[in-house]
């Protein structure tokens, strides 16, 4: 049944109105038809049922039958923390680990950044929406403004300590040695071992850009709280380090394992 992501819906809505890029793309990509059945998500952890009623050239007509929860999420609550790579790399990582279930996205300005300015949040919202849709999520994941990754570390609000990782290619303990000690190293902090949705907090994991991070920028990470973790002897790529990071944390702490 087809799929698609609609922020403004309420429960509350009998009828609502698609048009835009939306009934663009179920009129004209997937030929959608008066009568046809949609699932539609708000973003948010609800669906919908629904039918389309009406469908004319750039406005489609559904009445909503009935509404539930949707709980398809992992019970970790990850943001990565991205250096901003140039073109298609940063496009992938959006992507692929909005798939894996990342829930927040911060392209970061790194010292070694190539890019230090960008234009492309919008696109990169897209993709997001796009990889959710594909991948069966029941939310869509927040892709900030980018900043400056030192001041994001020191600016957010009501945060003094990051629970999480930074990511090194110049070395650092196993991720598995470093879950391992997390409620040691947090004693105050609620472990992402904990199930049951955001309440149990949030897990930060940090990529550099092509470059790297530089030793100051590990160790600012580190008075922060994030531990500093080696992925093994080979160094990877910085699209490749970040779909490998999201996917053994969600191994180790996630649904995946």
């Amino acid at each position: 049944m087809v799929r698609i992501f609609l922020p403004s819906v309420r429960a509350t809505d009998a009828r609502i109105s698609i048009s835009g890029e939306k009934a663009h793309y179920l009129l004209t990509v997937l030929r959608c038809r008066k009568g046809d059945n949609l699932i539609i998500f708000d973003g948010s952890g609800t669906f919908f049922t629904a039918v389309i009623t009406e469908a004319r050239k750039q406005e489609v007509i559904v009445e909503i039958l009935e509404s539930s929860p949707c709980h398809l999420e992992s019970p970790l609550y990850s943001i990565l923390v991205q250096g901003i790579l140039k073109g298609e790399k940063m496009d992938m990582v959006i992507q692929k680990t909005t798939e894996l279930g990342v829930n927040e996205i911060v392209p970061a300005v790194t010292e070694r950044s190539q890019l230090r300015d960008t234009k492309r949040v919008v696109r990169w919202r897209k993709i997001a929406e796009e990889a959710s849709r594909q991948s069966g999520r029941s939310v869509v994941p927040v892709v900030h403004e980018a900043v400056e990754m030192k001041n994001y570390l020191t600016f957010s609000p009501a945060r003094r300590i990051f629970p999480g990782f930074i990511f090194y290619e110049e070395g650092g303990m196993s991720l598995s040695q470093a879950v391992a000690e997390f409620p040691v190293k947090y004693p105050r902090a609620i472990s992402p071992l904990v199930s049951g949705g955001r309440s149990k907090g949030e897990l930060f994991i940090l990529i550099g850009p092509e470059g790297g991070f530089t030793k100051e920028e590990v160790a600012y990470a580190e008075e922060r709280g994030l531990s500093v973790i080696s992925l093994g002897k080979r160094v990877l790529r910085a699209e490749t380090a970040a779909i490998s990071a999201a996917t053994l944390v969600q191994y180790l702490l996630g649904d995946m394992g």
